[in-house]
């Protein structure tokens, strides 16, 4: 079938935190919210059919999770990504982000330290600090708009790391590695004897040619070495549904992070992310593989847009996920008074770019993932605050 992506909807009443979250977030709902990372965009017509379907029957109980879970995301993996991952070393978890937490916890010692990039999605910080581990930040190099590794400082931290936190394919800068990039970071890492957790909710949303490579298939010493986060969340919008999967080493590592979760009964599904996952990964390609070209258009829209008529603010189309990276050093405003900026003259809710990196100034991230109206009206606003300025 055909899917518009033009259509407009009303999510002011289905309680979404991207439009009923604004006045907390920004002090205001008068802001275009292009902020938390979910689109605007009506999921595969397969997956809203099997869940009516679902809400039809009227009982849902507790919920088992059957083979065909796991194997639907077997599936995909293999036929999009090449891996052909075993089942028996694969886990449900609740999100990427609660996996992250729980192998911080668990895969760390008490005081120990915890390797990121920066700038890099902000929990990765949280959910070190939440458990009381020492953060140590590779940043990257820039030049001219691209981003790259500090390869010394990054040898350096892992001397120190207990755990390194992989953004594969990396949010916000929407990077894709490229292998040699990936099998040198995995070296380093068995080198170091530093575990990796990869991060790769974001691995189906790949533009320009580029290949998502799951760091786990590098080699069987590095698939030993590596423990990664999946999801259909971001890729079929549906986060609010709440599942992902995690692929562990050996069954020990397995084993020790399914008890983690059994100790507070959290081991089921949710009956409708059980049947929403299964029908995504069965059936959601043809809706994917459209969306796809639409969201690179909208990246081609706003670098087109910055560059003829708003030129302080630099920005590119990323090679992976729907967020764009705003350098807005050029308007000459401190990070608070570009946020308020943002907010009180341009209207637009987004992130701040100093929550992914701590010491970074001037930068802002946008979610695309909206339809054009939306992303012709932000960049109206955006630029005659500019001009007033």
């Amino acid at each position: 079938m055909k899917y518009d992506f033009d259509q407009i909807i009303d999510r002011s009443r289905n309680h979404s935190a991207k439009y009923d979250e604004r006045k907390k977030k920004f002090g205001t709902d008068d802001v275009i919210p292009l902020w938390i990372a979910d689109m605007d965009f009506k999921t595969a017509q397969p997956i809203i059919d099997a869940l009516t379907a679902r809400a039809q029957e009227g009982i849902w109980g507790y919920t088992a999770r059957p083979e065909s879970y796991f194997e639907a995301i077997r599936g995909w993996q293999k036929r999009r990504n090449g891996w052909d991952i075993d089942p028996k070393l694969m886990s449900f978890s609740l999100g990427v982000v609660q996996t992250i937490s729980a192998m911080v916890k668990l895969f760390t010692p008490e005081g120990g330290s915890v390797l990121i990039q920066t700038p890099v999605y902000s929990e990765f910080y949280d959910m070190a600090e939440a458990w009381n581990r020492k953060v140590l930040e590779n940043r990257f190099l820039e030049h001219d708009g691209k981003w790259s590794v500090d390869w010394a400082d990054f040898e350096e931290k892992l001397q120190q790391a207990d755990l390194f936190l992989l953004c594969s394919p990396h949010n916000p800068l929407g990077i894709v590695w490229e292998e040699a990039e990936l099998r040198r970071m995995m070296e380093l890492c068995l080198k170091h004897h530093v575990l990796v957790m990869s991060d790769e909710i974001h691995s189906d949303l790949i533009f320009h040619g580029k290949k998502h490579i799951p760091t786990a298939t590098l080699s069987p010493e590095i698939a030993a070495n590596v423990v990664t986060g999946i999801s259909g969340t971001k890729t079929f919008n549906l986060a609010g549904l709440q599942a992902s999967t995690v692929v562990f080493p050996d069954a020990h590592k397995k084993q020790v992070f399914d008890h983690y979760w059994q100790c507070m009964d959290i081991h089921r599904n949710n009956a409708f992310s059980l049947t929403a996952m299964e029908t995504a990964f069965n059936e959601g390609e043809e809706w994917l593989e459209q969306l796809l070209p639409y969201l690179s258009a909208n990246f081609d829209y706003v670098v087109d847009y910055c560059r003829t008529r708003i030129p302080q603010i630099k920005t590119f189309a990323p090679d992976a996920t729907y967020l764009m990276w705003l350098d807005c050093r050029e308007l000459g405003l401190s990070n608070q008074e570009l946020h308020d900026f943002m907010i009180q003259k341009a209207k637009l809710g987004l992130n701040d770019g100093c929550s992914f990196d701590r010491q970074l100034s001037g930068f802002m991230r946008l979610n695309a993932a909206c339809p054009r109206a939306t992303l012709e009206q932000a960049m109206a606003q955006l630029e005659a605050a500019v001009k007033a300025l």
